[in-house]
Protein backbone atom coordinates (compact mmCIF):
# COMPACT_ATOMS: atom_id res chain seq x y z
CA UNK A 1 0.00 0.00 0.00
CA UNK A 2 2.75 2.51 0.90
CA UNK A 3 4.40 1.73 -2.13
CA UNK A 4 1.51 2.65 -4.70
CA UNK A 5 1.15 6.03 -2.08
CA UNK A 6 4.68 6.38 -3.00
CA UNK A 7 4.26 5.97 -6.70
CA UNK A 8 1.36 7.86 -6.83
CA UNK A 9 3.35 10.92 -5.44
CA UNK A 10 6.34 10.31 -7.77
CA UNK A 11 3.75 10.67 -10.44
CA UNK A 12 2.42 13.72 -9.17
CA UNK A 13 5.11 15.33 -8.95
CA UNK A 14 6.25 14.53 -12.34
CA UNK A 15 2.99 15.55 -14.00
CA UNK A 16 3.31 18.74 -11.69
CA UNK A 17 6.99 19.27 -12.97
CA UNK A 18 6.15 18.65 -16.93
CA UNK A 19 3.08 21.28 -16.58
CA UNK A 20 4.96 23.88 -14.73
CA UNK A 21 7.66 23.37 -17.75
CA UNK A 22 5.16 23.79 -20.53
CA UNK A 23 3.57 26.34 -18.68
CA UNK A 24 6.72 28.24 -18.10
CA UNK A 25 7.60 27.75 -22.26
CA UNK A 26 4.02 28.98 -23.40
CA UNK A 27 4.83 32.03 -20.88
CA UNK A 28 8.01 32.58 -22.22
CA UNK A 29 6.64 33.03 -25.76
CA UNK A 30 4.59 36.19 -24.04
CA UNK A 31 1.34 33.93 -22.91
CA UNK A 32 0.18 35.01 -19.27
CA UNK A 33 -1.03 32.45 -17.00
CA UNK A 34 -4.60 33.70 -17.41
CA UNK A 35 -5.03 33.15 -21.26
CA UNK A 36 -3.32 29.59 -21.09
CA UNK A 37 -6.10 28.72 -18.42
CA UNK A 38 -8.66 30.43 -20.72
CA UNK A 39 -7.69 28.28 -23.72
CA UNK A 40 -7.69 25.34 -21.63
CA UNK A 41 -11.39 25.87 -20.84
CA UNK A 42 -12.19 26.98 -24.66
CA UNK A 43 -10.65 23.55 -25.85
CA UNK A 44 -12.03 21.37 -23.04
CA UNK A 45 -15.70 23.10 -23.83
CA UNK A 46 -15.12 23.03 -27.47
CA UNK A 47 -14.86 18.88 -27.08
CA UNK A 48 -11.26 19.42 -29.21
CA UNK A 49 -10.56 16.03 -27.92
CA UNK A 50 -13.35 14.40 -29.04
CA UNK A 51 -11.53 14.04 -32.08
CA UNK A 52 -8.00 15.12 -31.88
CA UNK A 53 -7.58 13.13 -29.16
CA UNK A 54 -6.89 9.25 -29.52
CA UNK A 55 -9.02 7.13 -27.19
CA UNK A 56 -8.44 3.85 -25.08
CA UNK A 57 -11.54 1.63 -25.33
CA UNK A 58 -13.02 0.76 -21.78
CA UNK A 59 -15.84 -0.84 -20.17
CA UNK A 60 -18.05 2.51 -20.80
CA UNK A 61 -17.02 3.29 -24.37
CA UNK A 62 -14.23 5.19 -25.52
CA UNK A 63 -11.87 7.46 -23.13
CA UNK A 64 -9.54 10.34 -24.35
CA UNK A 65 -6.01 8.64 -23.96
CA UNK A 66 -4.24 11.57 -21.94
CA UNK A 67 -0.66 10.60 -23.00
CA UNK A 68 -1.84 11.02 -26.42
CA UNK A 69 -3.80 14.43 -25.44
CA UNK A 70 -5.19 16.48 -28.61
CA UNK A 71 -1.99 14.63 -31.14
CA UNK A 72 -4.51 14.11 -33.64
CA UNK A 73 -5.47 10.85 -35.23
CA UNK A 74 -2.52 7.92 -34.76
CA UNK A 75 0.02 7.66 -37.66
CA UNK A 76 0.37 3.93 -37.35
CA UNK A 77 -3.42 3.13 -36.90
CA UNK A 78 -5.08 1.21 -39.33
CA UNK A 79 -8.86 2.13 -40.78
CA UNK A 80 -11.09 -0.50 -41.59
CA UNK A 81 -12.77 -0.46 -45.14
CA UNK A 82 -15.78 1.52 -45.65
CA UNK A 83 -18.38 -0.86 -46.19
CA UNK A 84 -19.40 -0.09 -50.63
CA UNK A 85 -22.75 2.25 -50.38
CA UNK A 86 -22.48 2.74 -46.60
CA UNK A 87 -22.44 6.97 -46.98
CA UNK A 88 -24.63 9.04 -49.17
CA UNK A 89 -27.84 11.51 -49.47
CA UNK A 90 -30.63 8.52 -48.99
CA UNK A 91 -32.17 7.48 -45.56
CA UNK A 92 -31.07 4.29 -45.31
CA UNK A 93 -27.37 5.64 -45.48
CA UNK A 94 -24.71 7.18 -43.45
CA UNK A 95 -24.15 10.70 -44.04
CA UNK A 96 -20.38 10.28 -42.44
CA UNK A 97 -19.09 7.15 -40.16
CA UNK A 98 -15.84 7.35 -37.84
CA UNK A 99 -13.10 4.96 -36.36
CA UNK A 100 -12.95 3.67 -33.11
CA UNK A 101 -11.67 6.83 -31.61
CA UNK A 102 -12.75 9.30 -33.81
CA UNK A 103 -9.75 10.44 -35.51
CA UNK A 104 -10.78 9.81 -38.77
CA UNK A 105 -14.16 10.76 -40.63
CA UNK A 106 -15.55 9.47 -43.66
CA UNK A 107 -18.60 11.15 -46.08
CA UNK A 108 -18.89 12.70 -49.01
CA UNK A 109 -15.69 14.80 -48.87
CA UNK A 110 -13.23 11.24 -48.46
CA UNK A 111 -11.76 10.40 -45.17
CA UNK A 112 -10.81 13.17 -43.18
CA UNK A 113 -7.89 12.89 -40.55
CA UNK A 114 -7.68 14.58 -37.07
CA UNK A 115 -4.57 17.21 -37.08
CA UNK A 116 -1.70 17.25 -34.63
CA UNK A 117 -2.68 20.13 -32.43
CA UNK A 118 0.27 19.83 -29.72
CA UNK A 119 3.06 22.28 -30.39
CA UNK A 120 5.57 19.80 -31.86
CA UNK A 121 7.61 21.20 -34.56
CA UNK A 122 7.34 19.01 -37.31
CA UNK A 123 4.10 17.27 -37.09
CA UNK A 124 2.29 19.57 -35.18
CA UNK A 125 1.66 23.60 -34.54
CA UNK A 126 5.39 23.79 -33.21
CA UNK A 127 5.83 26.34 -36.58
CA UNK A 128 2.77 28.05 -36.38
CA UNK A 129 2.02 31.69 -34.91
CA UNK A 130 -1.11 33.38 -33.70
CA UNK A 131 -1.31 34.84 -36.83
CA UNK A 132 -1.16 31.89 -38.96
CA UNK A 133 -3.99 29.89 -36.36
CA UNK A 134 -6.38 32.74 -36.54
CA UNK A 135 -6.36 33.10 -40.22
CA UNK A 136 -7.09 29.01 -40.39
CA UNK A 137 -9.43 29.40 -37.86
CA UNK A 138 -11.46 32.29 -39.65
CA UNK A 139 -11.15 31.10 -43.43
CA UNK A 140 -11.70 27.13 -42.63
CA UNK A 141 -8.64 26.99 -45.24
CA UNK A 142 -5.59 25.02 -43.76
CA UNK A 143 -2.48 28.32 -43.22
CA UNK A 144 -5.47 30.04 -44.32
CA UNK A 145 -5.10 29.74 -48.20
CA UNK A 146 -4.93 25.77 -49.18
CA UNK A 147 -7.13 23.10 -49.05
CA UNK A 148 -9.95 23.78 -46.83
CA UNK A 149 -10.34 22.39 -43.40
CA UNK A 150 -12.52 19.11 -43.50
CA UNK A 151 -15.69 17.79 -41.94
CA UNK A 152 -16.36 17.23 -38.90
CA UNK A 153 -14.00 20.19 -38.30
CA UNK A 154 -16.26 23.15 -36.49
CA UNK A 155 -14.30 25.53 -38.01
CA UNK A 156 -17.13 28.17 -38.78
CA UNK A 157 -18.20 28.06 -34.71
CA UNK A 158 -14.55 28.80 -33.70
CA UNK A 159 -14.58 32.01 -36.59
CA UNK A 160 -17.16 33.35 -34.60
CA UNK A 161 -14.59 33.83 -31.50
CA UNK A 162 -12.36 36.89 -30.83
CA UNK A 163 -9.46 37.13 -31.60
CA UNK A 164 -8.50 37.31 -27.98
CA UNK A 165 -10.23 33.79 -27.23
CA UNK A 166 -8.37 32.30 -30.66
CA UNK A 167 -5.31 33.71 -29.33
CA UNK A 168 -5.88 31.91 -25.77
CA UNK A 169 -6.58 28.37 -27.68
CA UNK A 170 -3.06 28.51 -29.26
CA UNK A 171 -1.33 29.87 -26.95
CA UNK A 172 -2.84 26.76 -24.52
CA UNK A 173 -1.79 24.41 -27.38
CA UNK A 174 1.72 25.97 -27.38
CA UNK A 175 2.08 24.88 -23.53
CA UNK A 176 1.00 21.61 -24.05
CA UNK A 177 3.22 18.45 -24.43
CA UNK A 178 4.52 18.26 -28.09
CA UNK A 179 3.42 14.90 -29.01
CA UNK A 180 5.73 13.77 -32.79
CA UNK A 181 2.99 12.51 -34.85
CA UNK A 182 2.68 12.62 -38.70
CA UNK A 183 -1.04 13.00 -39.39
CA UNK A 184 -1.78 10.97 -42.76
CA UNK A 185 -3.35 13.63 -45.23
CA UNK A 186 -6.83 13.82 -46.46
CA UNK A 187 -8.19 10.85 -48.50
CA UNK A 188 -9.92 12.60 -51.80
CA UNK A 189 -13.35 10.62 -52.01
CA UNK A 190 -13.53 7.80 -54.72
Amino acid sequence: MRTKTVAKGIVGLGLIVVTAFHLASAQAAGASKTEIQRGRYLVDYGGCNDCHTPKLMTAKGPAPDRSRRLSGHPSNAQLPPIPPNAIGPRPDQWGAITNSDLTAWAGPWGISFAANLTPDPQTGLGGWTAELFIKTMRTGKHFGVARPLLPPMPWANLAGLSDRDLKAVFAYLKSIKPIRNQVPPPVPPK
